[in-house]
């Protein structure tokens, strides 16, 4: 049976939200932690938090769209640990602006850190897994991954492009010992909307309600456990906006009503 006990798990986006709720909870589940972001002092306090010993934590600084540096951040994990076990592909970013308002430097800022960045580590990491005949890849999509709204043309073409490239990925490592699972979240109480890019690439530079009104981290970090753990390809995490997935799916027209009257954020 899956397990993270011992298990080498390397979480991107880890400075805080969803990446640190994860690091906290596979590490009192037994991991061993590989923890990366931009921000080195605010990994240095995720690491304190999770309370595993130094040797069992390895703060990896990085920046997921400068590509080239990426193999050689994942041969130094193998070098540490000697193995990489689950992937946790979770750095990423948001946007708050309108077609019309959003320049093609926000799309490919989107894209470069949602999609190419994300793509780039897989295939850096990929021919460790495949040589040790194991490996789970997990990755931040979004419920936006499936269906599009208001104020995230960006953000929802670079989500959408993930479920492309993992489907792929999976039909394709599945016989190697490969897993990977895509993790569609809702609202979740994170900083994230904080950070998102506003109109003309400004920064949106404030808390959404919705955001701060949704799934406490924990209890994301809690469900994300059981479906890794399960195996699952797909899995959505959240409140009653997860079953806007299931209108898109069944009636398409209903929810494009509700998007379209929906006032923007």
């Amino acid at each position: 049976m899956a397990t993270f006990a011992n298990q080498v798990v390397w979480i991107t986006g880890a400075s805080s939200g969803i990446g640190e709720a994860v690091a906290v909870a596979v590490a009192q589940a037994g991991a061993r932690l590989v923890l990366s972001a931009r921000r080195a002092d605010e990994l240095q306090r995720v690491a304190a938090r999770t309370g595993l010993p130094p040797a069992a934590v390895l703060i990896l600084p990085m920046d997921v769209t400068q590509t080239d540096k990426l193999p050689g951040l994942a041969e130094q994990v193998q070098t540490t640990f000697g193995r990489i076990d689950y992937l946790f592909l979770n750095a990423g970013i948001t946007q708050r602006s309108t077609v019309a308002d959003a320049t093609i430097a926000d799309y490919h800022r989107l894209m470069d850190v949602n999609f190419f960045g994300v793509v780039a580590l897989t295939k850096a990491v990929l021919p460790i897994m495949l040589a040790q005949g194991s490996g789970h890849f997990i990755v931040t999509s979004s419920v936006a991954g499936k269906l599009g709204t208001k104020q995230r043309s960006g953000y929802c073409a670079s989500k959408h492009a993930l479920h492309g490239f993992f489907d792929a990925l999976q039909a394709e490592t599945a016989e190697a010992g490969l897993f990977t699972t895509i993790v569609c979240p809702g609202y979740i109480d994170t900083p994230i909307s904080l950070h998102a890019l506003g109109a003309n690439g400004q920064p949106h530079g404030k808390l959404d309600a919705n955001q701060q009104q949704g799934m406490n981290p924990a209890e994301f970090a809690r469900q994300w456990m059981r479906a890794v753990l399960r195996r699952k390809e797909e899995v959505y995490i959240g409140g009653l906006e997860k079953y806007g997935i299931y209108l898109k799916r069944f009636l398409p027209g209903v929810l494009s009503r509700i998007v379209r009257n929906r006032p923007g954020e």
